[in-house]
């Protein structure tokens, strides 16, 4: 895992949009398209406010969610609204190349097998994305693959639906479309996830987001996260 400490949070949302810019140019020049999967949570809208000033071939890029909240359409505790907001607003992106994940059926387990099939349809079969953005819960948990959950054992599905955590069920990629991307980039901010990201970091293996691989990672953070990351890099190149 390559390891890039930054100044700030700011910094680190610079940071990450010029990585998927750059993944974005390379991925349409070598394949055609650009295939992103994003996390939920606070941390990635700055970067995706950042993207509108890269230069992207945004017609060839589609949006994949990491993971969702079973919730109304709308509701400020929908993943999908935020990522929506702060993508087109812009007018960079059409609705059509935002690609959500159905938490509205009334079949969940049957819209997870569905949001896999159209998966396939843009991304290959088995679906392999150019880039993953992952966060880091002060649980150690990553996209919704939360501690003791039994999504972390499903092997035979690339989404799955979990319990309910923090109030409401997840759909959620797993493990295995994961560990298939071709890059994983994560980024992890804040004094509170100081010592998670030292865990990550040394692939603990009872924290669920160090069971993500790690040789194609890039890790972006802050000074304030990395404070218990030591001075040993062991397996990882850490930039300051």
């Amino acid at each position: 895992m390559r390891i890039e400490v930054l100044s700030d949070d700011g910094a680190v949302a610079k940071r990450g949009a010029a990585v998927i810019a750059e993944g974005a140019r390379a991925a349409v020049a070598a394949r055609g398209r650009f295939i992103l999967a994003v996390s939920g949570g606070r941390t990635p809208w700055p970067m995706l406010h950042a993207l509108a000033a890269e230069d992207i071939p945004w017609k060839s890029v589609h949006i994949a969610q990491v993971d969702e909240r079973v919730a109304p359409a709308g509701h400020p505790d929908r993943n999908l609204t935020h990522l929506r907001e702060t993508s087109l607003q812009y007018g960079l992106l059409s609705p059509g190349q935002i690609y959500a994940m159905p938490v509205e059926a009334p079949d969940l387990e049957g819209a997870a097998m569905r949001y896999a099939v159209t998966l396939e349809e843009i991304a290959g079969k088995p679906p392999v994305f150019d880039i993953v953005h992952l966060g880091l819960g002060s649980d150690g948990h990553t996209a919704s693959l939360v501690p003791g959950d039994p999504v972390l054992e499903v092997s035979g599905a690339d989404v799955a639906m979990t319990g309910v955590y923090q109030g409401r069920r997840r759909m959620t990629l797993t493990y295995p479309i994961l560990n298939r991307a071709r890059r994983v980039l994560w980024l992890i901010t804040g004094a509170g996830k100081s010592s998670m990201l030292a865990r990550l970091r040394s692939a603990d293996p009872s924290i669920p987001a160090a069971r993500v691989r790690q040789d194609f990672a890039l890790l972006l953070t802050d000074r304030a996260a990395a404070v218990d990351l030591g001075n040993d890099p062991g397996s990882s190149s850490i930039i300051m």
